[in-house]
Parts: C-alpha cells; structure tokens; sequence
C-alpha cells in the first residue's frame, strides 16, 4: 500500500507569534538607533547653552527648503509612533499567550530566571511607556518647567527648559530610575532581537550578541544619566 507524507504546516497561531517577535526586534532596533542619536543630543548640554540651542534648532530645519520646518522630525515623529503602538501590542499579545499557556508547560515547576526576567521586560517596559509619555509632555508638547518658573525664557529655550527641569532633585531620580530601566530592557531586548533575527546561529555569534547587548546598554543608560547629574549638582547650569 502506498504512503505518502504531509508536510507539517505551521499553525496561524505559531506563525503569528513568530510574526509578532519578529516586529518587536524590528521596532526594537529602531528605538535603539533613537535612543543613541537623542543620547547624542543630550551630551550636547556639555557644550553650552548656544551649541545644544543650535543643535536643537537644527533638528527642525533638517531638509529645508525640499521639507518644510520640522519636516524631517514629523516623519521621525510618525515613525516612532506607529513603532511604539507595534511594539506595545505585540508585547501584550505574547504576554497574553504566555499566561494562557503557563498552566500546561509549567504545571510541575517554573524556570525562575525566565520567569524574572519576562515579567522584568513587562514592567520595566510598562514603565519606560509611562516616562516616555511625561517626558514628552513635559519637554516637547507641554513643556512644563517642573522647576515652577513657566516664563517664554525658561520653556521656549530647550536649553534653559532642560537645566530647569533637572535642578529638581525628585524628577531627577525618577529620571535616573528610568534610564535605569532602559538600560536592563536594551540588554535584554538587544540580546532577544538578535536571537529572532536570526543573528545568533552559533555560540560565538551569541557571545557577541550578549556583549553587543551590554555594550550598548551599559552607553545608554550612562549616556543618559550623566548630563541630569551634572545639572543637579551645578556642574551644568
């Protein structure tokens, strides 16, 4: 009697969970482009108050005449958005799964370092969206001086806004707490990226994964943190 063989086909739910890892990495690797240029950016304010004015100025005529003012930034603007909405629901679609699927593939006993780390990369995450959402706030939309002064001199000036803003000692640390947390979830979500692009085949390519991760964590998060330092310590002012 003749047999013939069927090929497995991958069930909608696996291949959208795949689908759905796959668009996290990608708009992981675009936050991690952002972050770096806005870190650079913000090492600005150890130039002076002129350079990091002209700097900021300089990122809304990017283009011009072909864009128009605050063109280019706009487009960024968009594409962070839509980034950042992807990247949100495909996260809470994976953190639904798992909590579906625990009962079953963890009935006899939990893998406790997996298990920290996930819920680490939920809530750290819930938080980074938060601080994302005051920060802008705070220094794009609203522009609020924390500080108390609302004056044009203070809001309207990027430089006097930001220096303002960080001689306040609580929303320094929550500052610092949050870059803190950007640090921990770039390691880990560089890492998973790698894994799910496909750039961690052998155990060489996942050494340098891991260091990449870290390497670049560890320049983020120190890149951010210095220039609140300096301000709330008087060193910038």
């Amino acid at each position: 009697m003749a047999t013939s063989t069927v090929p497995v086909k991958r069930t909608g739910k696996t291949g959208s969970t795949i689908f759905l890892k796959t668009v996290m990495a990608v708009t992981g690797v675009i936050f991690v482009l952002f972050v770096l240029l806005h870190m650079y950016g913000n090492l600005k304010l150890f130039a002076g108050e002129s350079a990091y004015n002209e700097y900021a100025e300089h990122l809304r005529t990017i283009g011009e005449p072909m864009l128009p003012y605050h063109g280019l930034l706009y487009v960024i603007e968009a594409v962070l958005l839509v980034s950042v909405i992807a990247h949100v629901y495909c996260a809470a679609q994976l953190w639904r799964r798992a909590n579906a699927a625990r009962p079953q593939r963890y009935s006899v006993k939990k893998r406790v370092a997996a298990s920290i780390s996930s819920k680490w990369m939920r809530w750290g995450g819930l938080f980074l969206l938060l601080f994302i959402i005051w920060h802008i706030l705070e220094f794009t939309l609203l522009r609020v001086n924390v500080g108390g002064d609302q004056s044009a001199a203070i809001t309207q000036n990027p430089y006097q806004l930001v220096v303002h803003s960080f001689s306040v000692w609580w929303l320094t640390l929550i500052y610092l707490a949050a870059m803190i947390a950007l640090g921990m979830h770039l390691n880990h979500g560089i890492w998973s990226a790698s894994q799910t692009l496909g750039f961690t085949p052998t155990p060489s390519a996942r050494r340098i994964a891991k260091t990449v991760a870290g390497v670049v964590a560890l320049v983020v998060a120190v890149g951010f943190i210095l220039p609140p330092l300096f301000i709330l310590f008087g060193v910038i002012d």
